[in-house]
């Protein structure tokens, strides 16, 4: 067995910690680029959404460097998510691959028996003992909530950074040098130092930057490539970000959901406009964007993948938010045609309103 997986934000970081400390061999999927989805556009349906297409023309490449077996999360909800692995095996299989799937679909949808099958699928291919297992999980839980906090830092500081880029670097530097440790404690233990160094980031606290939150579809706001990049962006026009959703918060929240205790102050804050789940995170965005609004943020940012249903009803709500919350919010839809010019155009007028705004309540306008 030859491991490979998808590329979800900083989860590749965990996922390579499991793999290198149980001794399985795996190939890391490549960043995504414009060829994963220029391969995966090729081969899907036309309909089906951007992550999708990404997703498939990363498995392509890696199964081009030896992997046989993909390890994927499932959704049994509405999303079409939940199907992904049978239309990719599908499509995989009319190309000539022969690939596995092992789907970890949560024990309430598929039952406690199955989901410790597809896990023992895995766990057996280590000769560790299950006490060393554990451990290994724990240490590469430690370092998905280290990595994601590094980043959740950098992006709200750096409006405030005394030295400016100094945030940006530490984020860049800390994720190009972690993929050159091998073994998770030694991994750990890096992250511990940069989790320092953006902690003791030196801030001027008479800078008064523009604070905007990233809400919409999972994948799309934790994968950069997808969003073209707009975390970064907005670094360097000096704008603070927060980000609620994160390959941490899903493990956090996917664990709580067994005791109904998952997401309670996105559950309280969304429930009058949008009282149920209806799949994929739309009900997370709508009580996030009402959430950002009473937290002194100068506006919001929704992204989503073309086509995407659940986000497509949140957009459909939000006006309704930001007209009741007098809270400025933009809706960005991405897919393989999205125009990079025109897509920073948005952004950058966005920023100008959010500006023009803040001036106008300085000056009691």
């Amino acid at each position: 067995m030859k491991i490979t997986f998808p590329q979800l934000g900083n989860t590749c970081y965990a996922a390579k910690a499991v793999f290198d400390g149980l001794g399985i061999d795996y190939v890391l999927p490549p960043q995504s680029n414009r060829r994963c989805l220029e391969l995966g556009s090729l081969y899907s349906p036309e309909e089906m959404c951007l992550p999708f297409k990404i997703m498939l023309g990363g498995y392509i490449e890696s199964i081009e460097k030896g992997a046989d077996t993909v390890i994927i999360t499932g959704s049994c909800g509405p999303c079409r998510f939940g199907e992904y692995c049978e239309l990719q095996m599908n499509l995989l299989k009319k190309l000539g691959y022969d690939v596995d799937f092992i789907v970890l679909d949560k024990p309430s949808s598929i039952g406690k028996n199955e989901f410790l099958k597809r896990i023992e699928k895995i766990s057996n291919e280590s000769i560790l003992s299950t006490k060393k297992k554990l451990k290994i999980l724990y240490t590469a839980y430690r370092i998905i909530n280290l990595i994601d906090y590094i980043e959740k830092e950098a992006h709200e500081k750096v409006g405030y950074e005394a030295n400016v880029g100094e945030c940006k670097k530490i984020l860049k530097d800390c994720k190009k040098k972690a993929f050159s440790y091998n073994d998770p404690q030694e991994l750990l233990e890096f992250l511990k130092v940069y989790k320092h160094k953006i902690d003791n980031v030196k801030l001027n606290k008479e800078n008064h930057p523009l604070k905007i939150a990233i809400i919409g579809e999972i994948y799309t706001i934790i994968e950069p490539f997808s969003n073209l990049y707009i975390e970064d962006k907005l670094m360097d026009y000096g704008v603070s970000t927060s980000r609620h959703l994160s390959p941490s918060w899903w493990f956090k929240d996917a664990f709580l959901s067994i005791f109904k205790l998952n997401s309670l102050d996105l559950r309280l804050n969304s429930k009058k406009y949008l009282p149920y789940y209806i799949g994929g995170h739309a009900r997370e965005c709508i009580g996030e964007a009402v959430m950002s609004s009473h937290s002194n943020f100068d506006g919001a940012i929704q992204i989503f993948p073309l086509g995407c249903m659940p986000e497509i009803v949140a957009k459909s709500i939000l006006p309704r938010i930001s007209k009741d919350k007098d809270f400025p919010i933009l809706s960005l839809i991405v897919d393989e045609m999205t125009g990079e010019a025109g897509y920073i155009t948005r952004i950058e007028a966005f920023i100008d309103l959010l500006e023009r705004r803040e001036n106008n309540v300085l000056h009691g306008c």
